[in-house]
């Protein structure tokens, strides 16, 4: 992004290059007191970065259940036995029932190449396969609002059964007032950078005329904690590192432009009618 700002004959080159595309974004616009529109060519954009680093205080993880049986309702059943126990576990531990959701369920049958088939197309003996029984997996998300004990959970729901776990995912829970803050942030270093350079100028920042807001939040790390079908148990307390996250704000501040004429005061750069140059004003009567 490039902005020019002039002041007589004076020219500066602004370049501010954006961060991380932004996954929330707002726009205000703010006109400067009595209404007035600043002149474009009176004006000097900056931006501002804020940023904001915590622990995750909730992680979210995926459990299931397969079982396997020669007959689809003894799959079904077997799994069904299995998941209640794997939930009663969830609640016990503390985990709330709005934190426990099923987000797949699956029948589907298991096939074997039928070896008895005298075909002599090949193609034929691959499509000649029978049942021989069927899988039945049930995954719940679980959202974890303790990070500290999440390890004793994992053990806890693979002993009730959980064979299949995956997916750690770690956040923050309402993050607004940490985003407040970084927005405070990203105003005050985008004033620091607006005075720096009018100063330089030889010019004073006035009121801020438009702000543009880019919140960044930082995608989560997942993890991969894969237990499947017919592997063991994982050990007991399973480490968990939860790290940190950053929540990042950028502002993009458009300021009106002022020139100090006399010592302690202020006036804008231009009043509306003023002449644009010396020769516009001995021209006028």
């Amino acid at each position: 992004m490039f902005t020019i700002v002039r002041f007589a004959s004076l020219t500066v080159l602004l370049t501010a290059c954006t961060l991380a595309q932004a996954q929330d974004e707002s726009r205000t616009r703010i006109l400067p007191l009595g209404g007035r529109a600043p002149d474009p060519a009176r004006t000097l954009s900056v931006s501002g970065l804020g940023r904001i680093s915590a622990q995750p205080n909730v992680v979210d993880i995926n459990v299931g259940v397969v079982t396997y049986a020669e007959q689809a309702r003894q799959a079904l059943s077997a799994n069904n036995e299995k998941m209640a126990a794997l939930q009663k576990v969830l609640k016990d531990r503390g985990v709330a029932a709005k934190d426990i959701q099923t987000i797949n369920v699956v029948v589907r049958p298991r096939y074997e190449k039928d070896r008895s088939s005298q075909s002599a197309d090949e193609s034929v003996r691959e499509r000649d396969q029978r049942i021989i029984g069927y899988d039945v997996v049930n995954v719940v998300s679980v959202t974890g609002r303790e990070v500290s004990k999440f390890g004793d959970l994992l053990d806890a729901v693979a002993t009730a059964g959980a064979n299949q776990i995956n997916g750690i995912d770690f956040r923050i829970d309402e993050a607004d007032t940490l985003l407040d803050n970084a927005r405070k942030k990203a105003m005050a270093d985008a004033k620091r950078k607006a005075d720096l350079l009018a100063g330089e100028a030889g010019i004073v920042v006035g009121e801020p005329i438009l702000i543009n807001e880019e919140t960044n939040r930082r995608p989560s790390q997942q993890r991969d904690v894969m237990y499947s079908l017919g592997t063991a148990s994982p050990a007991r307390q399973v480490p968990i590192a939860a790290g940190e996250e950053e929540l990042s704000v950028t502002v993009h501040v458009v300021y009106e432009l002022r020139s100090s004429r006399e010592r302690g005061e202020i006036r804008p750069l231009r009043e509306q009618g003023e002449p644009r140059n010396p020769r516009e004003r001995e021209s006028r009567p």
